[in-house]
């Protein structure tokens, strides 16, 4: 009895009870830990898909009216995109895109390459049918994109072949690893990627990884994977000189600070 007239107290009053505010806190902050790695979702795609420029400066205000959020969420992902070094926050003066960092994708590179020697040597062992068959028909499907010059379709389709191979592996952590510090090389091979000559340059290495693992012959998948990787990292000089306004050469250097590249959204 005293229980329940606490309770209605507390209602006639038009508070809340403990417990209710605590679901109440509970639930705000599952909002906007979803908010927060929606945007950063986001934005992080459109870093890499080169839809935001390295340079441009990002308004935290225009980001939040652009995804239907508060400012707190996108202040949230963009903290989680400058520890990823896909920007960097100037505090109290603006938050930029950065620089493509060619020392850090470099390192990138070497444990790409040192992650997915592994895993192709593990499924030509293993010989998995179900995996050879679901890495085919994403093979098919990426033909189509090439087919239909659709740039991201395409983009995302490589990076799904790439992942279901780690997945097979049953190393899916590995993948969340690489993927995480692998955005600086990412973005170099969006920019040499554009050229049709480049995506059936693409579509033949993976067709020939796939055919070493279905052969059951390691040595070779390994060989073509190290073909694969190495074409971005072989084009840094010329893509270099096509976009110098994008890179920076020297880990130690800032990113220039330009104001006419701010962002409208």
């Amino acid at each position: 009895m005293m229980k329940k007239a606490a309770q209605t107290a507390v209602h006639k009053r038009g508070g809340r009870s403990p417990a209710i505010r605590t679901r109440v806190r509970q639930s705000t902050t599952e909002r906007g830990r979803l908010a927060a790695a929606m945007v950063f979702d986001r934005v992080r795609d459109m870093i890499l898909s080169l839809s935001l420029t390295p340079g441009m400066v990002l308004s935290r205000a225009d980001l939040a009216r652009r995804f239907g959020v508060s400012q707190t969420p996108v202040r949230d992902a963009l903290m989680r995109l400058a520890a990823e070094g896909l920007v960097e926050i100037f505090p109290q003066h603006a938050t930029v895109v950065s620089l493509i960092d060619l020392p850090a994708a470099r390192q990138a590179h070497f444990l790409r390459r040192s992650l997915e020697l592994e895993v192709v040597r593990s499924l030509a062992i293993s010989h998995d049918p179900g995996a050879i068959s679901t890495l085919r028909a994403c093979l098919d499907s990426q033909r189509e994109y090439a087919v239909r010059r659709d740039l991201k379709a395409f983009s995302d389709s490589d990076r799904l072949f790439h992942r279901i191979m780690y997945e097979a592996a049953g190393v899916p952590d590995m993948w969340q690893l690489m993927h995480q510090n692998c955005g600086q090389l990412d973005r170099l091979r969006r920019l040499n990627l554009p050229d049709l000559c480049k995506m059936e340059t693409v579509l033949a290495d993976h067709k020939a990884i796939l055919d070493a693992i279905d052969d059951r012959q390691p040595e070779i998948a390994q060989a073509y994977l190290r073909k694969h990787l190495a074409g971005t990292l072989a084009n840094i000089e010329a893509l270099s000189a096509r976009f110098p306004e994008y890179m920076r050469q020297e880990a130690a250097d800032r990113p220039e600070r330009r104001a006419e590249a701010v962002l409208t959204l």
